[in-house]
Order: C-alpha cells, then sequence, then structure tokens
C-alpha cells in the first residue's frame, strides 16, 4: 500500500540517504565514529553515499580525528550512539566548540515510539528521559537539530550543515532508528547548499573601513598578529593579500602558527607576550597600532596573559564583530572589512618597519653534549620541515617548542592551545592524515607527542595502520608528564608514567611488513643522520621514532609560562 504522506515527493530519498549525500556534497569523504546499534542501519548508507567508514577504536579518538580532519579538509563528520557513545566522544567535541572547528556531529537513538512510550530501554539513565544527552550536548553545539518529522527533515539538516560552516562549529543531529528510513524530498540534493557567508550591512561595513584605514593611515609603526579565528574562518587568503600590498609586518600567535608564510621577508615571529622572543616582544609591544585578526587570548595563547600591549593601539577584527580601540562594531565580519580596506589603503601614507629576521637558531642552541635538548630540538626539526607538511604538535612540550620552528611554505600547523586535552593530537593528526589521502596530495603528516599523552590515545596508531596512512610519530620521551611538572609537582609521582615498550606499538596493531618502519634515538648525532636520510623523509607509511629528551627539560616558552602563572596565581592568592 501506497503511503499517502510521501506520493507527493518529487524524489523520494531515505533520510540517511540525504543526510550522507549532503555531506560528501560539501566535500566530506571519510566519516568518523563508532557503530552501535541505534545507528548501525544508519551506517548501510554511509558507501552508498561514495563516503568512506573510518572505523574508529573508541568515541574519543574518533571525535579527536574528527576534528583533525576538519582542519585539515575544512569540516568533518562524526557518527556515535546514543548515551555510551555520544558521551565518549563529548570532550573531543567540546574541543572542537571552544576551537571553532566544524564537525556534524550525528547520533543515532531509539525510535521516536520508544521514546514516547518512556521504555526503560539500554544506554539510558532508566528515567525515561531520552533528551537529556542532547540537552548536554546543546552546549558544545551551535545547532541541534532533532530528526522526529519527515516533512521538515530536509530542512533541517541543511540548516544544522549551513550553521556548522558558516560558524566554524559542531552541531548535532539527533536520529532515530525509525527516522533512518523514512522518505523525503530528495529534490532539495539537486540544489546545493549555500554555504556563502552572510554579507555585512554595507553602510555599517564601510564605516568601519574608514575607522580602519584612518588609524592605519596615521600609525607610525603599525604590525599585524595573525590568530586562530583567521584560520578557523577562512581569512588567510584576504590577509595574505593584505599583507602582500601593504608589506606590513606580520606576527603569529601559537595558535595563528601557520596561518602566514613564514618565508615571507615580512613575516616577524610568534608572538605570546612575555613568552616571544625579545625582538618580537619590542618589536609588537613598541607598535603603535596593533592590527589583531581573529585573536583568542587564552591563557597558554598569550603566556599567562603576559601581553604588553594596549586596546587604545589595537583594532581586533572577528568573525562576528569588529572592535577598534574600545568601540565596538557587532555584526561586522572581517572578511568584508578586510578585502575594502586592502582594496582602499593608500600605501603612500603607511609608515613600514622592517620585520625582525626570522631563522631556525639551530647552531646558536647546539651545546657539545649528544644529549637532545628542547632548545636545540626544535630549531633542528625546523630545518627537517618541508614545504606542504602537516605539523601536529601534542597540548604539552611540543606545543610550546613548535614556536622556535620556522616553518616552510604552505605549511599546516595543527595544534589545540585553548582546550588542551592530552591525548588530542594522536587522533589529530591521524584525521589529518586521512584528509590529506582524501584530497590526493602528496603531504607528509608528522605527529609531535609526548610519552604521557600517547599512552591516553595509543589504539588510534591502529586506524593510521588500518587506512594505510602517511604520518611521522616522534614520541617524546621524557617519562612522564613534563608540562604538569613545571605547571606544579616537579618530583610528584602522580606525573610519572610506566615505560612502555613503544616502538613495538606498531606491530602490536598490526603493521604490516614494508608499511611502517620504527627508530628509537637518544642522541644528536642519531637524529641528525634520520633527518637527513632520504629514505626516512620519503616514506609513504607509517613511521615511529621515540626520541629521548631529558625528563625536566622543556621548551623556553614553557618555562616561562610556567613562571608567569605561579606569580600570577601567588598574585592573586596575596590578594585574597
Amino acid at each position: 500500500m501506497s503511503d499517502i504522506r510521501t506520493q507527493s515527493l518529487q524524489k523520494s530519498v531515505t533520510v540517511a540517504e540525504y543526510l550522507f549525500r549532503r555531506l560528501h556534497q560539501i566535500g566530506i569523504r571519510s566519516v568518523h565514529g563508532v557503530p552501535g546499534d541505534f545507528n548501525l542501519v544508519a551506517l548501510d548508507y554511509v558507501p552508498k553515499a561514495g563516503l568512506k567508514w573510518v572505523g574508529s577504536v573508541n568515541e574519543l579518538n574518533a571525535a579527536y580525528a574528527a576534528d583533525g580532519y576538519a582542519r585539515a579538509k575544512g569540516i568533518s563528520a562524526l557518527v556515535t550512539t546514543f548515551g555510551v557513545g555520544e558521551l565518549s566522544a563529548i570532550n573531543g567535541v567540546a574541543g572542537a566548540y571552544s576551537e571553532h572547528v566544524p564537525i556534524v556531529h550525528i547520533v543515532g537513538c531509539p525510535s521516536t515510539i520508544s521514546q514516547r512510550n518512556g521504555m526503560l530501554l539500554h544506554h539510558t539513565l532508566g528515567n525515561g528521559d531520552f533528551h537529556v544527552f542532547a540537552n548536554m550536548s546543546e552546549h558544545i553545539s551551535c545547532d541541534v537539530a532533532k530528526l522526529v518529522k519527515p516533512s521538515e527533515i530536509a530542512y533541517q539538516i541543511d540548516h544544522a550543515i549551513r550553521e556548522c560552516w558558516i560558524r566554524s562549529r559542531p552541531v548535532y543531529i539527533w536520529l532515530p532508528t525509525d527516522m533512518v528510513e523514512k522518505k523525503i524530498e530528495g529534490a532539495r540534493l539537486d540544489t546545493e547548499i549555500d554555504l556563502s557567508e552572510p554579507e555585512n550591512d554595507p553602510d555599517r561595513e564601510d564605516y568601519v573601513v574608514d575607522v580602519v584605514l584612518r588609524y592605519l593611515h596615521g600609525a607610525k609603526n603599525p604590525v599585524v598578529l595573525i590568530d586562530a579565528c583567521a584560520i578557523r574562518h577562512r581569512v588567510t587568503e584576504e590577509v595574505n593579500k593584505f599583507i602582500e600590498k601593504t608589506k606590513l609586518p606580520a606576527f603569529v600567535t601559537p595558535m595563528g602558527k601557520g596561518a602566514f608564510d613564514e618565508t615571507s621577508e615580512h613575516y616577524g615571529g610568534v608572538y605570546a607576550g612575555t613568552g616571544s622572543l625579545p625582538e618580537v616582544s619590542k618589536r609588537v609591544e613598541g607598535s603603535d597600532l596593533v592590527l589583531s585578526i581573529g585573536a583568542i587570548k587564552s591563557d597558554f595563547n598569550t603566556a599567562g596573559f603576559s601581553y604588553h600591549t594596549s586596546q587604545l593601539n589595537t583594532i581586533d577584527l572577528h568573525s562576528d564583530h569588529c572592535t577598534v580601540r574600545y568601540s565596538e562594531y557587532p555584526g561586522v565580519s572581517m572578511r568584508g572589512v578586510l578585502r575594502k580596506v586592502t582594496e582602499r589603503i593608500d600605501v603612500s601614507k603607511l609608515s613600514i618597519t622592517p620585520s625582525p629576521q626570522v631563522e631556525n637558531a639551530v647552531a646558536e642552541n647546539k651545546d657539545d653534549s649528544q644529549i637532545i635538548t628542547q632548545a636545540w630540538f626544535w630549531p633542528r626539526v625546523g630545518e627537517y620541515f618541508q614545504q606542504g607538511d602537516v605539523v601536529v604538535t601534542e597540548t604539552g612540550t611540543a606545543n610550546f617548542g613548535i614556536w622556535e620552528s620556522k616553518f616552510p611554505k604552505n605549511v599546516m600547523g595543527v595544534t589545540q592551545v585553548l582546550w588542551g586535552s592530552i591525548g588530542w593530537s594522536v587522533g589529530a593528526a591521524q584525521g589529518a592524515a586521512l584528509a590529506v589521502k582524501d584530497l590526493e596530495q602528496d603531504r607528509r603528516t608528522i605527529l609531535f607527542v609526548g610519552d604521557g599523552s600517547f599512552q591516553l590515545t595509543c589504539q588510534e596508531v591502529s586506524t593510521m595502520l588500518k587506512h594505510d596512512l602517511r604520518l611521522t610519530i616522534f614520541l617524546i620521551y621524557n617519562e612522564g608528564f613534563t608540562i604538569e611538572r613545571y605547571i606544579h609537582g616537579m618530583e610528584a609521582d602522580y606525573n610519572d608514567i610506566i615505560r612502555w615498550n613503544y616502538t613495538d606499538i606498531p606491530t602490536v596493531f598490526g603493521a604490516k611488513k614494508g608499511h611502517a618502519q620504527k627508530f628509537v634515538i637518544k642522541t644528536k648525532d642519531e637524529l641528525e643522520k634520520l633527518l637527513k636520510d632520504k629514505d626516512f623523509n620519503d616514506f609513504k607509511g607509517l613511521q615511529f621514532v621515540e626520541l629521548w629528551v631529558p625528563k625536566d627539560d622543556a621548551p623556553r616558552a614553557l618555562k616561562l609560562t610556567a613562571e608567569i602563572s605561579a606569580k600570577t596565581n601567588s598574585r592573586i592568592e596575596d590578594e585574597q
């Protein structure tokens, strides 16, 4: 018997087919997640839409991987099951929300009939409340779409995906089992979702542009400071065109690393307040106008809130507002402003002071010892990097050490400075490497992770091997949580970990012969030989490097940040 509710449909498709075809249309090619009984039927439609099921080892790692995939490809998808699965992923999704990373999180949930009848089902709290987990995710999602009315589902899916892209944050799609194969209008699929950003109001935009130009033309030594949201909200092209035309000195924050070509003569280094190199601090803090683009002024991104710049000398451009000195202009986004400022600026009125010279300071940090120090290591790997590399750094010493590495052209920096979830980088590296493979690009993905962080999420090496990804892991073996030691408890046993046979990990997780290489590096000479080896540089599979570094050694920036944070905390306690 035909269903009268579907007779009027021009092109009848199931909800699952519609959803996954939409994901394919926006550029997603691989879907992360873990199967569960409330999402199994929906997963049958993944390959039918031309998508690849990744099959992660657990939901938390899947969320981390979806984060990395989105940073490298623009947007990603994650599928979990109701309750136990989605809650396992929620930390990773929260990190994506915190750091402006767009993930479409699809949760398979019990049928609408089961919910309506209040059935005592597994994966519930046993209280008949089927909305409690969605309510939790509402706080870390820019849109929540509960697909319960077939007549509204196509619109809900399109709206959620658009919000995810435009606002660059996760969305939550709730898919009951009895909605998966419901028929909805598929004719909408003939028209792709409009992902263009809303235009600024022309008059308000022009006013902000005029104000910005007035200050730029009047400044004696202006600089540009590029931060994370310039990357997340996709304005790096506008930023580069602006600097190319104006030739203004350009600096990046730790979270903005990779946003600007570090081989450019206009690049001046990493600014993070007191954590910066002296010549960088002097140049930025001595400026009478800082044009800040996409700023996230978190504690670690500013080396313990140690900026010494004045808001009176600052113009802040953001995705949803602009601030000039103390005047805020809500609803005026940075893309339109940057384009018009670039178009209208009179370069003859600009006062340009050259940027500081930035080099990988290898010789300056090399001592007579064979011990691999953090001070020497990071500039040295800066010389190892190649154009186009994807460089992933873990929350810990790597996040701070990478400040000292100068990137070649078109290197993508992937780091989680704000959320800072230990172990995130292992999953994120898998996701980023998979995105590179999906894009059919010949790029290396390189992960730097401490031994402590690695122990949290090491299973994701299995997924790397499963998909034959090109990935080099530098495991920094320093006997525990060094970043925590510098925050508190240098000798405390809670910062210690048991030693693993790390280089056995690829074998344990099923590495095929010729698809993985492993190395133990304890001296500078051994590392020099490895980094110069052509086979090592060109290898297409998984490489695992166990790198021995002193337990109590840390990058310069981490030591300074820990010192600043300790002083700040002490001052606060004294004031109380």
